[in-house]
């Protein structure tokens, strides 16, 4: 705690000096950073405080025999734990990008219909993740199923260490339940990956050269009348030297999405060389699996029974609607304490 009291320090006197503001996206950083320090601390502190509180209230009981107050000693003695809990996953949230903002990307797997509407599911369940965060949500693009649920969908999310937690949702996720959609209600099992990327910072030195762009415009899709629709407002962009393609159709302003699509390509660059290195140094931890069907991490079991269970670390849990409902820390904990903050994507 003595090393973040001193960073905090550092960066306070950053923010101070008279030339702070000339560079806008490094003031972000540092005020970032400025924030995490202090919410370290304040955690910090509580938490001291709370066990000063219980061990007081643990001695008063003892000396008056007080039952009132040992059932208070232990409950301020949780949630001691729980802070402590906290805190020591946010310290395995100490890789390079854990703090930044998260780019989440869900895609449809095979089953049309069934596999569009658990997409759907889970992008609702990211974005109910995020808000109870207090965070903000971003539809950077979207494609609608042709009769219900979506296709594809990336989202951002500018929670507090997002990337850090979120890397843990990379993977596979696997849905059985009787299908709304089958006349004879009979049980489907559906599939949608999720993708995660670090929602990289300008000050990430990522070249991108006009040259190895390929840049399309299009009309959106979507349902016809909108605005979107009359003009060729998507922009579809195609990096040549590794073939990745990235694009954005949410914004009405063309110049919009190209920016939007940008953004995403940093991102999926930033993560392709980071992986290139990993690879040549032969150092992949032997927990980063490929997002391919059938490595799923998570199955979602409505019928013939209701359980969550993680296969990476063996969770179940019970109560699938609040798991669907954005719950999900409990899954994101479970896998950082046994992997130490490593093995996800990225």
């Amino acid at each position: 705690m003595d090393a973040t009291r001193t960073r905090l320090g550092e960066l306070e006197a950053q923010a101070a000096s008279s030339d702070f503001w000339n560079d806008n996206e490094r003031a972000q950083v540092v005020l970032r950073e400025q924030a995490r320090c202090r919410s370290l601390i304040n955690r910090f502190e509580t938490a001291h405080r709370g066990l000063e509180d219980a061990k007081a209230l643990l001695e008063l009981a003892r000396e008056e025999n007080d039952e009132a107050s040992a059932s208070e000693a232990g409950a301020g003695a949780d949630d001691v734990a729980r802070l402590v809990d906290d805190m020591e996953l946010s310290r395995m949230l100490s890789g390079p990008n854990d703090a930044l903002g998260a780019l989440v990307s869900i895609n449809a797997g095979a089953g049309g219909t069934e596999s569009q509407d658990w997409a759907e599911m889970l992008l609702r369940m990211y974005t109910r993740w995020a808000e109870q965060r207090s965070s903000k949500v971003e539809i950077i693009d979207i494609q609608p199923g042709e009769e219900a649920g979506i296709k594809s969908v990336t989202i951002s999310t500018d929670a507090e260490y997002a990337y850090g937690y979120l890397r843990a949702e990379a993977g596979v996720h696997r849905l059985v339940r009787i299908s709304p959609f089958d006349a004879q209600s009979r049980r489907h099992t559906s599939f949608a990956s999720v993708a995660v990327y670090a929602d990289v910072q300008d000050d990430v030195s990522i070249d991108i050269r006009d040259d190895d762009l390929k840049i399309d415009s299009y009309r959106a899709g979507g349902a016809g009348g909108q605005h979107v629709n009359k003009t060729e407002s998507a922009i579809r962009i195609t990096h040549l030297p590794t073939g990745i393609v990235v694009q954005c159709q949410n914004e009405r302003s063309q110049h919009k999405n190209k920016a939007q699509a940008l953004r995403v390509l940093r991102a999926r660059l930033y993560e392709h060389e980071m992986k290139k290195r990993e690879e040549e140094m032969s150092d992949l931890n032997a927990q980063k699996k490929s997002i391919e069907w059938g490595s799923q991490i998570r199955s979602y079991v409505l019928a013939p029974y209701r359980m969550v269970t993680d296969h990476r670390t063996e969770l179940k849990v019970g109560n699938v609607d609040a798991v669907l409902d954005g719950q999900i820390d409990q899954f994101i904990r479970a896998f950082l304490l046994e992997t130490g903050g490593e093995g996800a994507q990225g």
